[in-house]
């Protein structure tokens, strides 16, 4: 049976964004695992998402998104007594977005956090029939805050790697998010720091961000930030507009990423980038050379720029057509 499926794992959640004047919000849909479940279904990938909203109005906007995509939901959890998380984006004088905080403050216990592994066991053969079908699971950190959240992502991954499932993990790192939780907020940062490297020693492939590689790792490297993880993963390093670094299948590079004039919201670009990634894994195979692995970064950059031509992430995300579209204006 060949593998076609991307399980995605973890939060979704409200980005309620400043409005540059400062004088109001505009709420969008997001969380890293909800955009890239999203992304793969615009770029023709059969997505899953697994995770745990509010049994609210939220919830339910986020339910009507995940169908009108198709993306699958029959791992969805839902909870009574505790909300969909709002996560406060604010702006700095220079105009930057930064999280501030969550709607409800430190006391409150969001939906994601409440993400349980005993409802997973109820539908046990259902998911190894899925892991079967599937190729890549993709997941954060952010459920490593809440220790009932984190038992239930290690609990899939463990099933996972039964069926040769690949994982991928985003590092995503999110002070904010353990700052204010009601069960990570005592821990040190540099306990945080230790409990997250540890997860990632489950990581086939690991995308992280430049700065994070510099927390965690304390050097930008991918060949050495593999070395340092036991399943030697492929590593993909993000810095915004600028080229990314990479170490895939025993090849290491740099690539150059296209720019635009015309960004409005970073929101959810690499998410997007990560799924335009994922989605050429499987339509085209594992990249085992140079060349290959430059096609395939090149189609996840323009994804991901694609994506902050407007505001929001799951509403700007690009369909595979235009995606296409825009590679070929580059080359012409």
């Amino acid at each position: 049976m060949k593998k076609t499926k991307v399980v995605c794992i973890g939060e979704a959640l409200i980005d309620r964004i400043r409005n540059k004047s400062n004088e109001g919000f505009t709420d969008f849909l997001g969380g890293a695992p909800a955009n890239v479940a999203c992304a793969l279904s615009k770029l023709k990938i059969d997505s899953i998402f697994v995770g745990c909203l509010g049994n609210d109005n939220f919830g339910k906007q986020f339910i009507e998104q995940f169908n009108e995509l198709k993306v699958n939901l029959d791992f969805l959890q839902l909870d009574n007594d505790s909300s969909t998380r709002v996560v406060n984006v604010d702006r700095d004088k220079f105009g930057d977005r930064f999280f501030s905080g969550f709607v409800g403050g430190s006391n409150s216990c969001f939906a994601d956090e409440t993400f349980k592994k005993e409802l997973i066991e109820k539908k046990l053969p259902n998911l190894e029939k899925l892991f079967l079908e599937t190729k890549f699971l993709v997941t954060g950190t952010i459920l490593l805050s809440s220790p009932i959240s984190a038992e239930a992502i290690h609990f899939l991954l463990k099933q996972a790697n039964k069926f040769q499932v690949k994982i991928v993990i985003d590092l995503n790192w999110r002070k904010v998010f353990w700052d204010y939780s009601r069960f990570s907020s005592v821990i040190s940062e540099k306990a945080r720091v230790n409990l997250i490297k540890n997860f990632l020693n489950h990581a086939h492939v690991l995308k992280l961000a430049r700065e994070e590689a510099t927390l965690f790792f304390e050097h930008e490297n991918p060949l050495l930030i593999s070395q340092q993880l036991s399943k030697r993963p492929d590593v993909i390093i993000t810095d915004g507009k600028n080229p990314v670094s990479w170490y895939i299948n025993g090849l290491q590079g740099i690539t150059k990423t296209p720019n635009s004039t015309k960004i409005v919201d970073t929101t959810g670009a690499g998410d997007t980038f990560l799924a335009g990634l994922i989605s050429k894994f499987i339509s085209f195979g594992y990249p085992s050379n140079e060349l290959e692995i430059e096609e395939c970064l090149k189609f996840a950059s323009v994804c991901g720029l694609l994506t902050c031509l407007g505001e929001g992430a799951i509403e700007q995300q690009p369909n595979y057509e235009k995606v296409n579209k825009f590679l070929g204006s580059l080359i012409s």
